[in-house]
């Protein structure tokens, strides 16, 4: 029994091949509104020169500008907020704890939730919010553990996975939602003690998820690569305990010279001790 356990911690802690990564900048974004804060899905323009935001305190949209100076962001400006309606028309400052953030080609927004362990879409217009049916594992996934990640594919296939499988041997299922209904196309492997957190579809078709590792004293973040069918998986990101704060939302686009970057938004938990960070790698192809 004994060896077992231990073949299975070293499969779980097994490393996946690391593609080449450099941090262009990590930037602090601060703000005197007593709403600010509490980030966790990001939407990143295809120029790279605008963000869109979801925070965890009910569901309200921030969107602003990435100042950028020879590519590099320099700062954050032209915030502003839309508190997004519930499902009844009404706006409520805490009617949901929204994680996940994905914006279709038609402006069309869907937003995860952990709460209540379900996706909502709104229109363009953010009138209404819609729950899309939900598959038959999500009133069974844990609480305060459950949808983080959301990402959309060019297909309008939606993808979603939840922050913990149930099981440190058991793989992150991935869900899709695809003409009216939920499925679990593929899964992919934990990894040590990581957790998911967030997750896009780049603009190579690939998906890529952001982890993180709470150690008690900071966090750890990762992000690996995969096919959409689960294979081909890379490291692309591994950080140092204490390199960033809590970040939870991703964003992967090319930049005018064709290469591939990764931006990501901390979730500061509306603590003092903690902030709010925009941070951009470029990674290889």
């Amino acid at each position: 029994m004994r060896a077992l356990l231990i073949l299975l911690l070293l499969a779980g802690c097994a490393q996946a091949p690391v593609a080449a990564s450099k941090l262009l900048s990590a930037t602090t974004w601060t703000s005197s509104d007593a709403s600010f804060g509490g980030f966790s899905g990001l939407e990143v323009s295809d120029d790279g020169r605008s963000m869109t935001t979801v925070t965890d305190r009910g569901i309200a949209l921030v969107v602003a500008t990435l100042e950028r100076q020879d590519g590099i962001i320099t700062g954050i400006s032209n915030a502003t907020r839309t508190q997004l309606p519930n499902p009844r028309g009404r706006i409520r400052q805490a009617w949901a704890d929204s994680e996940g953030l994905a914006i279709a080609p038609d402006g069309t927004l869907f937003v995860s939730t952990e709460g209540r362990h379900k996706v909502y879409s709104f229109a363009p217009d953010a009138t209404r919010a819609t729950a899309l049916p939900q598959h038959p594992d999500f009133p069974k996934l844990q609480s305060n553990s459950s949808l983080e990640a959301l990402a959309i594919g060019p297909d309008g296939a939606l993808y979603t996975i939840p922050e913990r499988s149930g099981r440190a041997t058991r793989p992150f299922p991935v869900y899709r939602f695809l003409n009216g209904a939920w499925d679990i196309p593929f899964t992919i492997p934990r990894r040590g003690a990581h957790l998911m957190v967030g997750a896009d579809i780049g603009p190579d078709n690939r998906l890529y998820v952001l982890e993180r590792n709470f150690t008690g004293i900071g966090f750890q973040s990762r992000v690996r690569r995969f096919n959409m069918d689960g294979s081909g998986e890379e490291t692309l990101i591994d950080t140092a305990n204490g390199t960033h704060d809590n970040l939870e939302g991703i964003s992967v686009w090319r930049d005018a010279t064709g290469a591939l970057r990764i931006t990501m938004i901390s979730d500061d938990n509306f603590r003092f001790f903690q902030k709010t960070e925009i941070v951009e790698y470029r990674i290889s192809d």
